[in-house]
């Protein structure tokens, strides 16, 4: 078989304060996260979201020790990958590509190239598949693929998400689980998975299956759990003016507070490290806002991280991805059907979805050039004597 890699994408996150400024910029700067009709844009808009959110999102990283600990971890998962193949007889190489800080991809691809891999898995840390995450990474890999004649002599397979890999699953029950058996009436808690949002266009205009893959996963986990408890799945981390997939996991909360749950069990559904999404969102800004609800009996359940069930899953997907057909990137989307990556759509005339987003998007930029004006002083609006 030659020389086998495997290559494992994640987001990445600032290892120091100093780094998030850099890392939002980069973040914003990808077009898969803010979709702009005019792709001169991405990068000024980009500075200009980081420069704002940068003193606040440096708060909160202090709040869980000043950065994040997702390279460590993800190194630690890839390590543990590389023992439970070699203990399955299959002689790896396990490479981290992060897509926004280091280390990049680029970086990854640049030792896989050197390193002579003959034979690659492309594995994606993220479960279910969306534009923004996986979609964004094998994007970059494509682009990547097309201007390395080296690569092109790789024989590499793709794994595009892998929500049901029963493996992943009985993991995540497991983790519920001991959870639940800590509580004094487990059967009366309440489950709530709350995984990372999506604008909704990207379901509705772009045919993201990320929604579906979500809801399909957390129906799977609560059929491996096989338990009575009642559960709630909603969204976090939701960002800027426009509709984001509901329900919202502050308001969701809220309401069940409201109907009287006292026990609530959080599942990180899209989430198998920990993160800030985790350690300051959920675990104080969610647990403050559960408190003030009524619900004084909030527990977490811990991301994946280096289980050994999850460690075995992933080494599981490798081997059956090295016998099963190669799958490439350009596949990926004619996989996902309607997955329509950037560039985005183009304006359509009359009372279409499609004339409603981009109407959203013009009046967005509108938005954002008259902040952007309110804040330095210069701008058309002074010049005509408006402000």
């Amino acid at each position: 078989m030659g020389r086998v890699g495997v290559l494992l994408l994640n987001l990445g996150g600032p290892d120091k304060l100093e780094d998030v400024g850099p890392f939002l910029y980069n973040l914003f700067s990808d077009p898969e996260i803010i979709r702009l009709p005019f792709p001169w844009l991405q990068k000024p808009l980009a500075w200009f979201i980081a420069s704002r959110r940068t003193q606040k999102s440096q708060e909160n990283y202090k709040q869980i020790g000043g950065g994040s600990p997702l390279r460590r971890i993800t190194e630690a998962q890839a390590e543990a990958l590389q023992e439970q193949l070699h203990a399955l007889g299959q002689e790896v190489q396990i490479y981290v590509g992060m897509r926004y800080w280091h280390p990049y991809t680029e970086e990854a691809i640049a030792r896989i190239t050197q390193d002579n891999i003959e034979r690659l898995v492309i594995l994606p840390l993220y479960p279910q598949f969306s534009i923004s995450t996986s979609g964004s990474s094998f994007r970059l890999l494509e682009k990547l693929w097309q201007e390395n004649s080296k690569l092109q002599r790789i024989d590499y397979t793709v794994i595009p998400s892998w929500h049901k890999e029963r493996g992943y699953l009985q993991a995540m029950a497991d983790l519920i689980a001991q959870e639940l058996d800590q509580l004094p009436n487990s059967d009366q808690a309440h489950i709530f998975f709350s995984a990372h949002g999506v604008p909704k266009s990207y379901v509705e205009e772009a045919g993201d299956p990320y929604q579906q893959e979500i809801e399909e996963c957390t129906y799977l986990i609560m059929q491996t759990l096989n338990r009575e408890n009642y559960y709630t799945l909603a969204y976090q981390s939701r960002v800027g003016p426009v509709e984001w997939l509901q329900p919202y996991t502050e308001d969701a909360i809220k309401e069940l507070g409201q109907k009287g749950v006292k026990d609530l069990v959080v599942v990180p559904i899209s989430f198998v490290s920990e993160h800030i999404e985790t350690l300051q969102e959920i675990d104080i800004e969610y647990r403050e806002l559960a408190e003030e609800s009524g619900i004084h009996n909030f527990r977490r359940v811990p991301a994946l991280n280096t289980n050994p069930v999850f460690i075995r899953a992933l080494s599981d997907l490798v081997i059956d991805a090295l016998k099963s057909p190669s799958l490439k990137l350009a596949q990926v989307t004619q996989m996902k059907k309607k997955v329509k990556m950037y560039p985005p759509e183009s304006w359509e005339w009359g009372m279409t979805t499609s004339a409603e987003v981009w109407n959203g998007r013009i009046a967005m930029l509108g938005f954002i050039a008259l902040a952007i004006e309110l804040i330095t002083g210069h701008g058309l609006l002074h010049m005509v004597g408006l402000l």
